[in-house]
């Protein structure tokens, strides 16, 4: 790794534990320092403290860096794989599929199931219907997987799925009840929030166990930079590796989705981001690079949608789009053949 690269992480590491420890600091509830710092390490602190440092806002925060990290890792594959700078987790129609699941749970069972002895409710029912909607997704694409060989005919493929999902949720939500509806549309927001610490164990390992075998792909991913043949020429199985890597963007992109909403634009421009920042397509250095990147977007949104200025928190989807949306309108009047 050359010094540029090197100089770029050691940046967004340092970045990235101010960020945390800012998110860990501030935030609706007004704390003394030193209250924050005796719940940290353990001394005596009131049970507020404990309970917002501990339970709220670390939880939050590593959420965030999950979140973040996986979408900016799941939106370079997607845009290496499909050769287009403007491929994101989302365009797989996986999110959308989230997005149905939800609105089953929230529009259509009122935000409880009960099946036999089995029952759930409230954001675990969300959660697991989300995670079902975009399975079943995810399963319809890897079966087309087999089957085309095009990489822009399972894009298309993808994209259409995305606007039968997209018709069904406006059904369900001109049927539902005006609480269902107001559910569904704060599901829909994005938050980082909503995860106890057990919850963010079982997250985490779930985004682990993607984004490690993502990494360990770079190799691949380089070759497939140079087309299809040239990476066939160097061994490498290019459909195998398109099928696992739309495996595994789908099952980063239902997670994080079926427990954070639909984040926007985080896996869309933090991969321009690395890129621009390096110069270099190596995905050795833009894996991590990435990784980091998307964190620390990520947290800079939980951050700046905690503070106490408005009173309450901000949307993330209401934040993303000011990171992300420039980076996208500079590629495009960069590359105006795009």
């Amino acid at each position: 790794m050359n010094k540029r690269a090197t100089l770029f992480m050691c940046l967004m590491g340092l970045l990235l534990l101010v960020l945390a420890f800012a998110n860990v600091t501030w935030g609706g509830v007004a704390l003394p320092a030193d209250e924050i710092w005796r719940a940290l390490w353990g001394s005596e602190a009131s049970e507020t403290a404990r309970f917002v440092v501990w339970q709220s806002r670390l939880p939050s925060a590593l959420t965030a860096i999950l979140a973040g990290a996986a979408l900016a890792v799941a939106g370079l594959a997607m845009q290496t794989v499909f050769d287009n700078p403007l491929a994101d987790p989302s365009i797989l129609g996986v999110t959308s599929g989230a997005s149905l699941g939800a609105a089953l749970a929230t529009l259509w069972l009122g935000g409880s199931a009960v099946a036999a002895q089995f029952s759930v409710s409230g954001f675990a029912a969300t959660s697991l219907f989300a995670l079902a909607g975009a399975g079943a997704v995810i399963l319809v694409l890897l079966a087309c997987s087999a089957v085309v060989t095009s990489n822009l005919t399972l894009l298309i493929v993808g994209i259409m799925m995305s606007y039968v999902v997209s018709s069904v949720v406006t059904l369900l939500s001109f049927f539902s009840t005006d609480y269902g509806v107001q559910s569904f549309v704060f599901w829909g927001l994005g938050d980082f929030s909503g995860l106890t610490p057990d919850r963010l164990a079982c997250f985490g390992l779930a985004v682990g166990a993607a984004i490690v075998p993502m990494v360990l792909m770079s190799k691949q991913l380089n070759a497939l930079l140079l087309g299809p043949g040239y990476a066939r020429s160097m061994g490498v199985a290019v459909r195998t590796v398109r099928t696992v890597v739309l495996a595994l963007v789908g099952w980063l992109a239902a997670m994080v989705t079926a427990f954070c909403g639909p984040i926007t634009f985080i896996g869309l421009a933090v991969p321009h981001m690395a890129r621009l920042a390096l110069g270099t397509a190596d995905h050795r250095k833009l894996m991590p690079a990435s990784l980091l990147v998307g964190a620390n977007i990520a947290l800079a949104c939980l951050l700046i949608a905690h503070l106490p200025v408005h009173g309450g928190a901000l949307p993330i989807n209401a934040l993303t789009p000011v990171f992300g949306a420039p980076v996208i309108i500079y590629i495009l009047l960069r590359h105006r053949n795009l």
